[in-house]
């Protein structure tokens, strides 16, 4: 079984920076509770197969994640996939970017959940968790962002 969940938020900031933002998945913990910590490999400007590893908290567990950037769109797309063996993850996930009038930019972030193994019962509940989070993670990322880049 797999699902998605997605959120939808307008930043005040313009879209070229909100990209440059999102892309650097090092600004994860700023909006991410779940994100303990987490790197870039290499350590370079994000490009598609950039790895991010992360150690994230979910349901009381630690557990090491790797995502790989599968495509990125300057200053619209970003795409990523997990490569990490856990028991649910996340098939695939992205934003999308969409430039508003007075420097505003429209964020839309979704990913695909899927289960393995035991995971198979599991992802219901991640889903349902991921889900009824969407509008506050949504918000998080639009203070972080906000908080994060200087108004021009």
């Amino acid at each position: 079984m797999s699902g998605q969940f997605e959120a939808t938020v307008e930043v005040d900031r313009p879209v070229d920076a909100v990209f440059d933002y999102l892309a650097d998945g090092r600004n994860d913990p700023q909006f991410s509770p779940r994100v303990l910590g987490i790197e870039r490999v290499p350590d370079t400007p994000t490009t598609v197969g950039t790895v991010f590893r992360s150690t994230v908290k979910d349901a009381g567990m630690k557990t090491a994640r790797e995502f790989r950037i599968t495509d990125l769109e300057a200053p619209v797309r970003i795409r990523w996939a997990e490569a990490s063996k856990n028991t649910v993850t996340v098939r695939e996930g992205g934003y999308d970017l969409e430039s508003l009038a007075e420097g505003r930019t429209r964020v839309r972030i979704y990913n695909v959940l899927e289960g393995h193994g035991v995971g198979k019962l599991l992802v219901g509940l991640a889903l349902a968790a991921a889900r009824k989070d969407a509008d506050s993670f949504g918000a998080r990322i639009k203070a972080a962002a906000e908080g994060a880049i200087v108004q021009r």
